[in-house]
Order: C-alpha cells, then structure tokens, then sequence
C-alpha cells in the first residue's frame, strides 16, 4: 500500500511536471472505481457540488459536513491513486475540516475564498497548512479564488487583477497552486500564469474553455471538471431512460466495471 504522505508527494510532483494534470472528478465508490481503472488516470479529485447532489443537497456547504467527509472516505478507500478533495469554503473552520479531510485519506484540497476580505481568505489558506503539518501530511492545496465565478460584471481586467493578488497571497501563505474558475480565454489565461506562476494556476474544463493541451500550452499545471462529470453522466443516463422508454435495449457496447 503506498502511504498517505507518499501520495501526498506524487500529486505534488505530478503538478510540477511539464504535462498538465486532469483530473475527472468524482463523486461516490462506484465513480471513482470506474475512472481510477483507467490507464490514463494519475490522480482523482471530488467535486462537492456532485457529493452533495447525490446526497440530496444543494451545492454550497449545504450537505452536513460529516456526510462529506464519509463520503471522502468511501471513495479513498476504493483507490491507491491520490485524492484531491473539494472541501467548498472550509465549512466554517478549513483547518479542522482539513483535518477531518486527511483523517478520511485525502491527501490535497481545493478550498475556495468567496471573494472575503484578502486577510480572512489568507488565515485560512495558513490553517489549512497548519492542519497537513500537524497531521504529518505534505497536503497539496489548490486554493481557488472565486474572482471570476463571484465577479459579477466588473470589467474581466479587474477579475485578473484580483485573481493575481489573491493567487500570490495564497503561494506566499503556503499554497501549491491557484484555481481559477471561469470559462477562460487564451489571453486570460497568459495574463493569469504570467501574474501567478508557470505551472501554479489551475483551471476547471466548462462548455466554451480551452482544451487541456491548450491550457498546458499556456503553462497551466492542472485542469479539472467540477460538477461536469456528473452531469455527463445523468445526461446518457437519462437518455438511455428515454431510449427504454421507448422500446429501446441496453447498448451491447456497455461495459462491466471489474
């Protein structure tokens, strides 16, 4: 079994390396079972968004923190393959709920600001630090800043300014990388890892984004998909409700999952 520190290092590395890292999210056992068993898959990351609809729950910390972290737990214990998990805002205390993460196996996070005041965002970015020291984890945090999804019509210049203060604040307080989501230009995109660093911003994949290899082009170190994966999937199974609905069969190209 490789250990949660040696994980912790591997997800490290494979954000330092040249190629870009993606990352399909995920949201249970059985959805990470079916992408960790892929050959093309470094590394899984949780999208809270997904855990909390399969919960019934509204996006946002409205799922019970617990749930999260049991969730955590159930999908790092069907794979060796290291765990980035979205822990939205901290749940009201980011460094405990941090702790709570890396006690259910995670070995990074995503934790986003909400555009509070920068001081505020950067004590927790510092406790969330504290939390993998204390734990004996060398926990990878992506932290997200929220200056283009919480931006609202502010010229998109000031969203990258925003996002490059915020982003170097986060670094100098111990973050590995800056997730910046948002449908992101080429142009946005160059500004960002200019302001930021090579290979320390991250981005989401959305309808109407780059490609991955464009984005590694640019010098971005991760891409992820949040609630998208999810959607995919409800979407073919709907489809295929749809298609059974109407006289229709299971496709004889379905695969088993073991």
């Amino acid at each position: 079994m490789t250990t949660q520190q040696e994980k912790a290092q591997t997800l490290a590395a494979l954000h330092a390396a040249p190629e870009i890292l993606r990352v399909v999210n995920v949201w249970d056992a059985v959805s990470a079972s079916a992408v960790a068993a892929l050959p093309g898959t470094k590394a899984l990351a949780t999208a809270g968004h997904s855990i909390a609809a399969s919960h019934g729950y509204a996006d946002g910390e409205q799922i019970p923190l617990d749930l999260m972290i049991a969730a955590i737990q159930r999908i790092t214990a069907v794979t060796d393959l290291p765990v980035s998990t979205d822990l939205d805002a901290g749940f009201g205390d980011a460094g405990e709920t941090t702790r709570r993460a890396i006690g259910a196996g995670s070995v990074g996070a995503n934790v986003e600001d909400r555009l509070k005041p920068l001081s505020e965002a950067v004590a927790a970015v510092e406790a969330i630090v504290r939390a993998g020291e204390a734990e004996g984890v060398p926990f990878v945090l992506n932290a997200r800043t929220d200056a283009f999804v919480r931006g609202g019509d502010r010229p998109a210049a000031e969203s990258v300014a925003d996002a490059i203060e915020r982003g170097r604040a986060y670094l100098d307080a111990g973050a590995d990388l800056v997730f910046v989501p948002g449908v992101l230009d080429a142009d946005v995109t160059r500004q960002l890892v200019e302001g930021i660093g090579h290979r320390k911003v991250s981005v989401i994949g959305l309808p109407g984004a780059l490609t991955a290899a464009e984005y590694e082009a640019l010098g971005v170190a991760r891409i992820s998909y949040g609630p998208m994966t999810q959607r995919v999937a409800l979407t073919a199974l709907q489809d295929l409700a749809t298609d059974l609905y109407a006289d229709g069969v299971i496709p004889a190209s379905t695969r088993p999952l073991n």
